[in-house]
């Protein structure tokens, strides 16, 4: 009917002998008139699929000989009323499909003569009325899809004359009741999708008339009942989504009406079941998601009415049997997941009717067969994560239904047949991971539905596809890791529905800028490890959504944009191993988000921000290999989750902050090496208890090591070489057992490691100390009555990088810790006794001479005149010098390497 509006000015009087009144599929709305009740011969009042909304109004309890009252499928709202119970003549009460709230009432236990009640798909809570129990001439029950609560009350166990029990989709609690097997004109039986637990009762093969069948998305467990073999008129069966063991048993075959078997997502186990070839009225059969295991048995040839097999997801082995031919009927063919191996049957080919078929993720072995194009209705083929090997066949370029191929993680050879350009409905092609190669066909260009392509992890060659996008519905490109050249397709350019995008380990070349846009819905994009050159486009701000952008090891030159600061979703930013040049801006200390920033290996100039000491979120900070300069700010000490930091390879000066020492998460490593930092190494760096790697070599660093450094427990490598450090070495196992190299070209660095002095050398004995003063390094000699200071002859600045001309001090002034007198020899030798032609200056109090010792090494000794140093003031005078000297450290000012008093 197409009858449309409100009843409210309608004048029900004149109709008031009408005993029928069906109003049923119309476009009616508004409240229901309480003028309908003057309608007081009906007996069928329907008004059911219209938007009628609104309460039933009260006025329609003096309807008394309805028997039929139907309201459902409109938008009434309000609790049920319990006036209902007036209505006694009622048969049929439908109030299904609305806006009813509130709880069942009891009164309508007092309907006697209903014989179907409906109240499902609206809002009831509260539990089952036990009075609806007194309503024993019903024959139809359904109250599902509510919020009904609590246990199912045994008073409904007295409904003897129920055909259909319907309470699915509600909170029910408790375990099934057994009583329900008294219930034997049962035909309906559906409890699915509640919170009951326990078993399923072996009453329930009582239900002889049963053709329906459901108990699924519950908790229940135990075993699958061997009473259910008696339900011989049984049509479908839903057991899924529970927590069902055991086998499936044996008395299954009796189950000769299934069509629809789905006991799916439990527990089962043991194999399947040869009897289950009895069950040829099957159309579906889910076993997914159990722990079956055993062989799929040949018996499933009878089975030539399944339309849908699946059986994927448990620990089937085996090999797919030769017999499955004789399932002509079936459309979907899930076996998935399982341990499957064996080729792949060529008598696969018979079934012609297959739209989906699914057989990834097993040990299937030998080569596609060709044969598999007579599948030509196939939508979803997926043979991913196998051992399949050889090329793809030709006959691949007949499934043109295809939308999803899926072949990847084999070991597939060959290249992509011209064929495939047949694929046009194709929307999903993932290749990657297998033995790939040539250049893809120019017929790759016809497929433009593509959503997904993924070929990374082969060997293809030659240039990308230059109509990859040309659909414009492209969002996951995947071609890393083969040998593609030449530039980026320009169809990438205004690709906008791109949302994933792997170039990386590639040989693309040509301009970054040209042939790449603005992607308002990217998120991730790796184009590293490629030839890429030009310059980096303020257009990338505009990817507001990204969250990763790499772009390493490539050509591309210029300054960093400004622009990148606007990406507030990023997470991942790698420009490394570039030519980068500029400064870092100062916008990207607003990337909040950002847990990886890597620019190193570029040109960057400036100074490291000390707002990037808010990026609270960084664990990985890179900026090595570059020439900024200054200071590092303090700040950094506030990046609390970073596991790596490297500032290596720069020009960064000053004293290293103690606030790094903050960083107690630093993990991976510590990398300040090949700058200029001075100062000691802070004592804080203690804290740094997980760290591995520890890189401050080629410094200017001077003072003794710290003894915190003892407590870096989880270091693996430490290089401290080449700067001006002096004392013993932590006691710690990895400081004790490094290698010299650790620790090579240092001032004065002593402890157990081989090739180190002795911490000992540098002391005097008990006994000298009484005799003498407290001295940086003492040689008695007694015949000679003098007192001398051994200088650097030159004043010696060492260069960054210059590791080829080793520190005055090595080699030549190690004998110094060990042999004093020898050291005296050698200068005695070297000036023939202080002879005058070696002096090179003289002042009132000292001389300095020239000394070439027997090492090569090339300095200075100052000698004090004996007869003037014997008065108080200039002996003084030689102690304050002393003392000077083993204090002041610059590179201007020459290094004191020992001294000699005798007296």
């Amino acid at each position: 009917m197409g009858l449309a509006g409100m009843l409210n000015a309608l004048n029900f009087s004149p109709l008031s002998s009408l005993t029928s009144l069906n109003l049923t599929f119309n476009k009616l709305y508004g409240s229901i008139p309480p003028t309908i009740s003057a309608l007081s011969k009906l007996t069928s009042l329907d008004l059911c699929t219209n938007n009628f909304t609104g309460t039933i109004p009260l006025q329609i309890s003096s309807l008394t000989k309805l028997n039929s009252f139907n309201l459902s499928e409109n938008q009434i709202s309000g609790s049920i009323p319990p006036w209902l119970s007036n209505m006694t003549r009622l048969n049929f009460l439908y109030l299904s499909d609305n806006n009813l709230s509130g709880t069942i009432p009891r009164e309508l236990g007092r309907l006697g003569n209903l014989l179907e009640l409906t109240i499902y798909t609206n809002q009831i809570t509260g539990s089952i009325p036990p009075t609806l129990g007194n309503l024993t001439r019903l024959q139809l029950l359904d109250c599902s899809n509510n919020g009904i609560s609590s246990s199912i009350p045994a008073e409904i166990g007295n409904l003897a004359e129920l055909t259909m029990l319907e309470l699915s989709q509600n909170n029910l609690t408790g375990s099934i009741p057994n009583w329900l097997g008294n219930l034997t004109k049962l035909n309906i039986l559906y409890l699915w999708d509640n919170h009951l637990f326990g078993s399923i009762l072996h009453e329930i093969g009582n239900l002889v008339k049963l053709t329906g069948l459901s108990l699924q998305q519950n908790s229940l467990v135990g075993s699958f009942p061997t009473s259910l073999g008696n339900l011989t008129k049984l049509e479908f069966l839903y057991l899924f989504e529970n927590q069902i063991s055991g086998p499936i048993p044996l008395q299954i075959q009796n189950m000769v009406s299934l069509t629809d078997l789905e006991i799916d997502s439990n527990h089962l186990d043991g194999s399947i079941p040869s009897s289950i070839g009895n069950l040829t009225k099957l159309e579906i059969l889910h076993l997914y998601e159990n722990r079956i295991s055993g062989p799929i048995p040949h018996e499933i040839q009878n089975l030539v009415s399944l339309t849908d097999l699946e059986i994927d997801s448990n620990h089937l082995d085996g090999s797919i049997p030769s017999s499955i031919r004789n399932l002509i009927k079936l459309e979907i063919l899930h076996l998935y997941e399982n341990r499957i191996s064996g080729p792949i049957p060529h008598e696969i080919q018979n079934l012609v009717s297959l739209t989906d078929l699914e057989i990834d993720s097993n040990h299937l072995d030998g080569s596609i067969p060709g044969s598999i194009g007579n599948l030509t209705k196939l939508e979803i083929l997926h043979i991913y994560e196998n051992r399949i090997s050889g090329p793809i066949p030709n006959e691949l370029g007949n499934l043109r239904k295809l939308n999803e191929l899926l072949l990847y993680n084999n070991q597939i050879s060959g290249s992509i047949p011209p064929s495939f350009g047949s694929l046009t409905n194709l929307t999903d092609l993932r290749l990657f991971n297998n033995q790939l190669s040539g250049s893809l066909p120019q017929e790759f260009n016809n497929i433009t539905n593509l959503k997904k392509l993924e070929l990374g992890n082969n060997n293809f060659s030659g240039h990308l596809p230059h109509d990859i996008c040309k659909g414009g519905v492209l969002y996951y490109l995947s071609l890393e890791s083969n040998h593609f050249e030449g530039p980026i397709s320009k169809s990438l350019k205004n690709c906008t529905s791109l949302v994933r995008v792997r170039l990386e380990h590639n040989q693309l070349s040509g301009d970054i800028s040209e042939n790449l846009g603005v992607y308002p819905h990217l998120w991730y994009i790796d184009l590293s490890f490629n030839r890429l050159s030009g310059k980096l486009s303020p257009n990338w701000g505009g990817c507001h959504n990204l969250s990763l952008l790499r772009i390493s090891s490539n050509k591309v030159t210029g300054s960093i944009p400004a622009e990148l600061g606007k990406l507030t979703r990023l997470q991942e930013l790698d420009l490394s191993s570039n030519y980068l040049s500029g400064e870092i801006p100062k916008h990207l200390s607003k990337l909040t988000n950002l847990y990886n920033l890597t620019l190193s290996n570029n040109q960057l100039v400036g100074e490291v921000y000390l707002e990037f000491g808010e990026l609270y979120n960084l664990q990985f900070l890179d900026l090595s290999a570059n020439q900024l300069r200054g200071r590092v700010p303090e700040q950094l000490g506030n990046c609390m989750n970073l596991q790596l930091l490297k500032l290596g390879n720069n020009h960064l000066n000053g004293s290293i902050p103690f606030q790094l020492g903050n960083l107690v998460y630093l993990q991976d490593f510590l990398d300040l090496s090949h700058n200029s930092f001075t100062g000691k190494i802070p004592s804080q760096f203690g804290k740094l208890n997980m760290l591995e790697v520890l890189n401050l070599s080629h410094n200017e660093l001077t003072g003794p090591l710290p003894p915190s450094l003892s407590d870096m427990m989880s270091l693996l490598s430490v290089d401290l070489s080449f700067n001006e450090l002096e004392g013993p070495l932590p006691n710690n196992r990895i400081f004790q057992n490094a290698p010299i190299e650790w620790f090579a070209h240092n001032k004065g660095l002593c402890g157990a490691v081989k090739g180190l002095p002795s911490c000992g050398s540098f002391t005097t004995s008990k006994d000298d100390a009484n005799k003498h003063h407290k001295l940086f390094l003492l040689i008695t000699v007694p015949s000679l009555l003098f007192l001398f200071v051994v200088f650097a002859l030159l004043i010696m600045r060492r260069k960054k990088y210059a590791i080829n001309n080793a520190s005055i001090e090595e080699g030549g002034f190690s004998i110094w810790n060990f042999n004093g007198e020898g050291a005296y020899n050698g200068i005695i030798q070297a000036t023939e006794n202080f002879d005058a032609k070696y002096c090179i200056g003289t002042g009132g109090f000292s001389s300095v001479y020239k000394a070439l010792l027997p090492s090569g090494k090339l300095v200075a000794v100052k000698k004090f005149h004996l007869l003037e140093i014997e008065n108080s003031p200039s002996k003084q005078t030689f102690w304050n010098e002393i003392w000077a000297l083993t204090q002041i450290q610059h590179r201007n000012i020459v290094k004191l390497y020992g001294f000699c008093s005798n007296g």
